[in-house]
């Protein structure tokens, strides 16, 4: 029954995965934001909810491991996997992306995080600096909106030129009715939490049957299964070859993971942090980011090889953990 229901869990998340991009790409185009920025917001929180529910419930439940590995291996699987299978399927364009800023955000935010990690323990007071960060970060996408819509007013060609290149995003529709945007989003927003908890919930059960420790199922099995979500939209937005909602889906989930979801977790209750994660996997996690850097900064495509490249290291990664 368990592989069942994993099963159904993982049809739910392909499903909703390509709801919410049909959605977000769509709003993004009805007022005027670039998919950039609406991956940045709504699909990043969409996708990384089910990481929240799960970090609060471990923390209560005195499992730090599964909080902390959770979204330390969520952000290992978001790069190296979640990047590395849809471009085995089909080349994800960045060099099209500008998102040289919202990386920079990414890898500041991964340093903080590891900076804080370093008390031993993330405490109300770690947790507000993290939800400020956040702030900080939120603000940053808004202003980006906002320049964008004013340079398209300023100028008719180039709002004219965007157009053209919106029309041509595959699966997109400017005149889409308010109503199915709703619907898209919500079908997206409600079916990636409830995939990804249906999933991980009996995966955990088949897990413990093995006698796996908190900590390693945390870094795997939990992180894999609530990767899922981003895993589940970056495929189908590099199969629509919108490659703005593949890397910026990554980013956002990446920061949102890092800032919102210990932020808010350590403010409901403190989160001890296993000195055995300075060993190993904070510094895989930022090594991880530090590789996409040929891709934002020198508008590299994520080929097919790079794609082979990515999910082989994800899987040394995996491997190497659980022995």
């Amino acid at each position: 029954m368990e592989w069942l229901l994993v099963s159904l869990g993982l049809v739910i998340l392909l499903l909703a995965g390509d709801a919410l991009v049909r959605g977000a790409v769509n709003l993004s185009l009805r007022i005027g934001i670039p998919a950039l920025i609406v991956s940045l917001t709504i699909v990043a929180f969409g996708t990384s909810a089910p990481e929240l529910l799960i970090s609060i419930q471990a923390a209560l439940k005195n499992a730090p491991g599964i909080a902390i590995g959770n979204v330390v291996g969520s952000n290992i699987a978001n790069i190296l996997l979640v990047l590395g299978v849809p471009a085995l399927l089909a080349p994800i364009h960045t060099s099209h992306c500008n998102s040289k800023r919202n990386y920079m955000l990414m890898l500041a935010a991964s340093v903080l995080f590891i900076a804080l990690a370093a008390d031993g323990f993330f405490r109300l007071g770690n947790g507000l600096v993290l939800l400020t960060a956040l702030t900080f970060v939120l603000g940053s996408a808004v202003y980006q909106a906002r320049c964008h819509k004013k340079a398209e007013a300023a100028a008719d060609a180039a709002m004219a030129e965007t157009a053209m290149e919106e029309e041509e995003v595959e699966g997109a529709d400017p005149d889409m009715p308010w109503w199915r945007i709703i619907v898209f989003l919500l079908l997206g927003l409600v079916g990636l939490p409830l995939g990804a908890d249906l999933m991980v919930d009996n995966a955990e059960i088949i897990a413990r049957r093995y006698g796996v420790s908190d900590t390693v199922i945390g870094l795997t099995l939990i992180a894999l299964g609530t990767s899922l979500p981003e895993l589940a939209t970056t495929v189908m937005a590099a199969l629509r070859r919108q490659a703005d909602v593949a890397l910026g889906n990554v980013i956002g989930s990446n920061m949102f993971n890092l800032l919102a979801i210990i932020g808010v977790t350590a403010i409901i209750h403190p989160i001890r942090v296993d000195p055995d994660f300075f060993e190993f996997d904070f510094w895989v996690m930022l090594a991880a980011s530090l590789m996409l850097m040929p891709f934002v900064f020198f508008r590299r495509d994520i080929t097919r090889i790079w794609g082979a490249v990515l999910t082989v290291l994800y899987v040394t990664y995996i491997l190497i953990t659980l022995t």
